[in-house]
């Protein structure tokens, strides 16, 4: 039934807000493994951070920001742990289906939370959440301003963490988009939210225009060679090993899995079924499966040696 004070959307997002999903992001890899610091960026303030942007542009263009929060706080939930290195190993391993963050995105909300009932989401959202790569079409407005916001935080903040973990310096950036853009991150996503608005106001797509677009699409191709393939490499490699024996391993014996896990089999295939829980783990659980399955520990028969 209809709630009495809110609309669907909103209802959408509270939902995903309490899911245990949305809850996990906090200890899931944006870029930088386990870092040092505070204020690096995570799955889940990426997450806050493309929504506030989807906000901005459904806000400028009158759109509904209630739908663009929804998919926003939503688009990531089925994002694996170490960041994308965790969707490569399992889009490698998973040779039947396949792997994709959205396509299991959409699969925790409609099959995976509240014990299998699924979170019972609107069509709009749940497109939204599906459709918001660039190669997608999302159905709505919102689902297009959610899908130029996921571009416009991932890009910039992790430009603000390369520089924060000595990756990167300011003066190394691309000066051609760098020009376009802007210098600082406010500047840049400013600059990006102001585009959207001059080129999509009274039109019936959400879009940047084509300067704008290939000055994103430059700082992305400069941000994949010398930042997302080379930070953290030997993490990265740590990791894939980690992730690749964990999946042999449950392949091989299935009847470990989580009970939660186990009652899907029968519907939904072993390999899938493998897919969602690891990709459903946070980073630091995942490594303490892996040790509690790998690492030999200590222990004692009849007492100290010395006696």
């Amino acid at each position: 039934p209809d709630c009495q004070f809110r609309t669907v959307f909103q209802r959408d997002r509270d939902r995903i807000i309490y899911s245990n999903s949305f809850k996990r992001l906090k200890n899931k890899t944006q870029v930088f493994f386990a870092p040092e610091g505070d204020h690096y960026i995570t799955r889940l303030t990426h997450t806050l951070d493309v929504s506030q942007i989807a906000r901005s542009i459904a806000r400028s263009l009158s759109l509904n920001e209630d739908l663009a929060e929804a998919i926003a706080l939503g688009h990531d939930l089925g994002h694996t742990p170490f960041g994308h290195v965790g969707e490569r190993v399992l889009a490698k391993l998973a040779v039947e289906n396949g792997f994709l963050h959205n396509v299991q995105s959409l699969r925790v909300v409609d099959r995976l939370e509240k014990g299998g009932k699924g979170l019972n989401l609107t069509r709009e959202v749940r497109d939204g959440i599906l459709q918001h790569k660039s190669s997608g079409t999302p159905m709505t407005l919102e689902g297009q301003a959610v899908s130029l916001a996921d571009r416009i935080a991932y890009i910039n903040h992790d430009i603000e963490d390369a520089i924060r973990a000595g990756v990167l310096k300011e003066k190394d950036l691309p000066t051609k988009p760098i020009s376009i853009l802007g210098n600082a991150t406010k500047t840049r996503i400013n600059t990006a939210i102001s585009d959207i608005f001059e080129t999509s106001e009274g039109k019936p797509y959400v879009r940047t225009s084509k300067a704008v677009e290939e000055a994103i699409h430059q700082l992305r191709s400069f941000m994949f060679e010398h930042v997302y393939e080379v930070a953290n490499k030997s993490i990265q490699e740590r990791s894939e090993r980690m992730l690749t024996q964990m999946f042999a391993y449950f392949m091989k014996h299935i009847e470990k899995l989580p009970q939660s896990y186990a009652r899907l089999l029968e519907e939904d295939g072993k390999e899938q079924v493998v897919c969602d829980y690891i990709s459903g783990m946070t980073d630091k659980y995942a490594i303490s499966v892996f040790e509690s399955l790998f690492i030999p520990t200590t222990f004692s028969i009849g007492g100290n040696i010395s006696e």
